[in-house]
């Protein structure tokens, strides 16, 4: 499984935050073609979650 789980369970941050940033990053992957994404076979969202909760990427959004 590409997105790992368990981190996803315990995070404890604002959930509409990370979404908001997984959506960017996924933008991000898509225009650069990262080379981790063809690791999971073309799975752009997946990608972006494991890099965000996985601490690959950080993020912080602006108002």
């Amino acid at each position: 499984m590409i997105i790992p789980l368990d981190k996803l369970i315990e995070f404890k941050g604002n959930r509409y935050k990370l979404t908001c940033a997984a959506i960017k990053r996924a933008i991000q992957i898509n225009l650069t073609d990262d080379e981790e994404l063809k690791k999971n076979n073309g799975k752009i969202v997946p990608t972006a979650l494991k890099q965000i909760l996985l601490k690959k990427v950080q993020y912080k959004l602006e108002d």
